[in-house]
């Protein structure tokens, strides 16, 4: 699955997605700016086309008040964006987060000004590494199930996508590393 989005920064705003498969739909919502912009303005010029593939998350336990959420985001243009947060409904809270180590200990903790996603670039959100957390479950995620979440850039703005429900120690949506039935 591959949601893509693009946006010349201080311009418009085309947020599109597509899905493996003959189904494909392209959403667009633009923002048109009545200010010119001077000659030479590169970076005005600039613009962030995110391609999001392989979304997923995994089962979490009955009472289990948080759960993660795994994604490559590749930006195929000429400007940089930022993760910055994002929106589900079912949980309280979207975050950010890294995990690195300390004196031998892996801790987690969130980035307060989201993530990069440079110009040209590819970030993996995994396990173990940056991620995205989901705070505050209202309800167990169940395996198999989709669970909508809506990302929110700097510059594309929200993003829709769907995790896919992966089981408990799975490493990513082809079943990686997971518990097999």
């Amino acid at each position: 699955m591959q949601f893509k989005t693009t946006q010349p920064l201080g311009r418009t705003i085309h947020a599109g997605f597509a899905a493996a498969g003959a189904a494909a739909l392209i959403l667009s919502i633009g923002a048109c700016s009545s200010q010119s912009q001077p000659e030479g303005a590169a970076s005005e010029n600039a613009s962030s086309e995110l391609v999001i593939t392989a979304p997923w998350s995994r089962e979490t336990a009955k009472g289990q008040d948080a759960g993660g959420a795994f994604m490559t985001i590749a930006n195929e243009g000429s400007g940089a964006d930022r993760l910055t947060g994002g929106s589900t409904p079912v949980a309280g809270d979207v975050q950010i987060h890294t995990v690195d180590m300390t004196d031998g200990v892996m801790r987690m903790r969130q980035l307060s000004d989201g993530l990069e996603i440079p110009a040209g670039d590819t970030v993996t959100l995994k396990p173990g590494s940056f991620h995205i957390m989901l705070m505050g479950l209202k309800r167990p995620l169940e395996r198999g199930e989709t669970v909508p979440l809506t990302l929110t850039f700097e510059k594309a703005g929200p993003v829709e996508v769907e995790l896919i429900v992966e089981p408990v120690g799975s490493q990513g949506p082809d079943g990686a590393g997971g518990v097999d039935e």
